[in-house]
């Protein structure tokens, strides 16, 4: 095909970045490590999917105190009980091994589930028959990268070192958001909440230096194509760009 856009090429070194095992130190958000916020910031919000899936049982458990009188039979709303807590707990950060980077959307919207635009850009490109070389091979190109793996041990990590934190939230505080009373109220200092706020409305995207709406990315994607289609437009190896 002819000549490769800019957008598709920094599309195709943002994902390359993403297998890099050592981030630089530098302000270029396509090759680094997740903060300790956008840590907390998942952490919080898968846990408090998974346990939005079980707040509604009606299910009772069966304790058995043994009292100075001898034993007695307690019960307790399983919405409420430690088991929910446990079991939401359990191979919590596993999860995290489900995002995907996102290199073409800012901060900590990166980090998402499903396929990211470039993958997906990557991908078409060599459906179309372009050499796309990311120095891994094709199959291993939907494992887990670099930061995600990262994400999931910080995770982990954060997780064992906060346990009481969360386990007062639960039994105390579920009023609170669990992002607000873990993140901003014990893991994070108030510098370093901003990514707590960041949400996806489609426009966080990162494109020459430039944000697009997922409309734009759709028209440049469709005036590709028609270039491709082009006759007298070769095949080449984005390498050689």
């Amino acid at each position: 095909m002819g000549p490769v856009r800019l957008g598709m090429l920094l599309f195709i070194l943002a994902v390359y970045g993403a297998w890099v095992a050592t981030p630089k130190e530098e302000d270029d958000d396509t090759e680094r490590l997740p903060s300790k916020c956008e840590v907390c910031k998942l952490l919080s919000l898968e846990l408090q999917e998974k346990l939005s899936r079980t707040g509604r049982s009606r299910e009772v458990l069966e304790l058995r105190q043994v009292l100075d009188t001898g034993k007695r039979k307690r019960h307790i709303p399983y919405s409420v009980s430690e088991t929910r807590l446990e079991e939401a707990l359990e191979n919590l950060c596993d999860r995290i091994l489900d995002y995907s980077v996102h290199a073409e959307r800012k901060g900590s919207l990166r980090y998402a589930k499903g396929q990211s635009q470039t993958m997906a850009t990557l991908k078409g490109l060599v459906q179309k028959g372009v050499k796309v070389d990311l120095g891994i091979p094709l199959e291993l190109w939907d494992e887990p990268s670099v930061e995600v793996t990262f994400l999931k041990k910080q995770c982990e990590t954060m997780l064992e070192e906060f346990e009481d934190v969360v386990g007062d939230w639960y039994f105390h505080h579920q009023e609170q958001p669990l992002q607000h009373f873990l993140c901003e109220g014990h893991v994070l200092p108030p510098a370093e909440t901003a990514c707590l706020q960041e949400t996806w409305t489609g426009k966080e995207k990162i494109t020459d230096g430039q944000e697009k709406t997922e409309g734009e990315e759709e028209e440049e994607e469709e005036e590709e194509e028609e270039r491709i289609n082009t006759p007298g437009h070769s095949k080449r190896d984005p390498e050689d760009l």
